[in-house]
């Protein structure tokens, strides 16, 4: 298929019924929980309607289904202050009464999984059965920090100083700000939240302008399980105006941020004036390496595993599927028979798999990195759809035969792209690899564990998976290295970037 024939496919609009307008406002006039789509900003214990709305589209659809607050940076300005009032009595709770209140927050979260859920689903595009397990996912964070928080320890240092006693404490930072991202609306939120709370910090969020309701849904099960006022407060609307105030105010200690790359790069020089504890996870460009000597049917499905989930609208999404050349040509035909079944559609429909591009752009540069590599001689192949129901739809497809100058190489797709490039050797393949200036996940498939240890070893990446595509969770240190960020989230790691470490010397302790 040339890459004209595939645009064609694309851009076919055959919808059957039952339609897909409404399906998103079917669904959500159907909750039982009514206060999850009021669309009210949370800013010092107060829902906040505000004077001006903005409106949450269905990416299936292009339809307007829910409004919410649209805040400014003088609501911003009241959320920080509330936040630093909070802080005193927040910090000096104890650490399992803290965690006591993420637990139960928790376990609203998975009493409330379907309408969770069917938020996450009707303003992201993901598959359902993807959005029930966003839920249990996010919740463990809040559950692993709930007793990490427990786990905060300092340390005792022999002393070099007779009569002395030399200590470390590790106390909570202040005031932090999460700005997250709209592939995962719930478990970006939980896994930075979570570890802050836990710390001590109260924290203001700022979701994504694409998937607000999932936020605002989460603070109001906040308020439920016993968070107090300005501990966790959430704020939709412009990302600039909103990010200006929590930047340049001193009392904001903390910022993390999940996104892209040219974004973090302005946060993190907008952090600099203040000096601010930052912690970024940015864009991924993940390698998916397959030696000769793995078993052909486990690399494909970790293939399609590590290739689809979330539609493709992932950080971790194998980007570069290298396979060396002994198996390429039966990795290609296996791997596209596993593709042609996928089936698009809108996310609250049972049988489908690949959802939605969230966003317009997304599907556009799917689009213009198939044409670029089709032009450049790489091979199209398809997943066969008998309809495709907007703009923001992209057929999955295999890019055959991709060589290092075509922008799919060089560029993190987002989408449900596939492009498998050959290659012949293991030292070829590392420093083809290791040549992107992203850093945050890579895939090594062999059967070989001196060359495992290898790799994995010299792969400049933060995490790496061997023979599997399923490695994160809330114990494991999240993070990239070189441009795909700075710090880490969950596990012990996550905690301490919402902790500064204190060292005390008590002197003249001898009579």
């Amino acid at each position: 298929m040339t890459a004209k024939d595939f645009e064609m496919v694309l851009q076919a609009a055959r919808p059957k019924s039952p339609p897909l307008v409404g399906l998103a406002k079917r669904h959500i006039d159907n909750l039982l929980r009514r206060d999850f789509i009021a669309g009210a900003a949370l800013i010092d214990g107060r829902w906040i309607e505000g004077n001006q709305r903005d409106v949450v589209i269905d990416p299936a659809t292009g339809e307007v289904f829910a409004e919410v607050a649209r805040c400014g940076a003088a609501d911003m300005n009241l959320a920080i202050d509330a936040a630093q009032r909070s802080f005193a009595q927040w910090r000096e709770l104890l650490p399992e009464r803290r965690g006591a209140i993420l637990r139960t927050w928790a376990s609203l979260m998975l009493a409330h999984t379907e309408e969770l859920a069917v938020l996450i689903t009707s303003e992201q595009g993901k598959p359902l059965a993807e959005a029930r397990f966003e839920i249990g996912y996010g919740a463990g964070f809040l559950q692993w920090f709930a007793a990490e928080g427990e786990r905060a320890y300092g340390e005792t240092i022999p002393s070099h100083k007779p009569g002395s006693l030399l200590q470390v404490r590790m106390q909570p930072v202040g005031v932090a700000a999460a700005i997250t991202p709209w592939n995962f609306p719930v478990a970006m939120i939980t896994r930075k939240a979570g570890a802050a709370m836990a710390a001590g910090c109260p924290v203001i969020v700022k979701p994504a302008p694409e998937t607000p309701l999932s936020a605002l849904a989460l603070a109001r099960l906040a308020e439920e399980a016993g968070v107090p006022r300005g501990v966790f407060q959430v704020l939709v609307g412009n990302p600039i105006e909103l990010s200006k105030p929590l930047l340049r105010d001193a009392r904001v200690r903390a910022l993390s941020f999940t996104g892209s790359t040219e974004v973090g790069r302005l946060l993190l020089e907008g952090a600099a004036q203040t000096v601010k504890k930052v912690s970024l996870e940015l864009g991924g460009h993940a390698p998916f390496i397959v030696f000769d000597d793995v078993d052909l049917d486990k690399a494909v499905n970790g293939a399609m595993a590590a290739k689809f989930a979330t539609s493709g609208q992932d950080c971790l999404a194998a980007n570069r599927i290298y396979v060396q050349r002994g198996i390429y040509g039966a990795f290609v035909e296996k791997f596209a028979a596993a593709i042609a079944p996928l089936k698009v559609g809108h996310g609250l429909e049972a049988a489908t798999d690949i959802g939605p591009m969230t966003k317009s752009s997304v599907a556009e540069k799917c689009r213009a990195q198939i044409k670029d590599a089709a032009a450049k001689g790489a091979r199209v192949i398809s997943a066969k759809q008998d309809q495709v129901f907007g703009p923001n739809f992209v057929v999955p497809a295999l890019l055959s035969d991709v060589t290092d100058d075509m922008l799919i190489s060089s560029e993190e797709t987002f989408g449900p792209i596939a492009a498998v490039l050959p290659f012949n050797s293991e030292e070829e393949v590392l420093a083809r690899a290791n040549s992107s200036e992203m850093g945050l996940a890579a895939y090594i498939y062999t059967d070989s564990l001196r060359r495992a240890l290898r790799l994995s070893e010299n792969i400049e990446y933060g995490m790496v998976g061997i023979n599997t595509a399923s490695f994160t969770g809330p114990p494991i240190p999240f993070g990239g290295w070189k441009q795909s960020g700075l710090g880490r989230e969950g596990s012990r790691h996550g905690i301490q970037e919402f902790m500064e470490l204190k060292y005390v010397c008590f002197g003249d302790l001898v009579a």
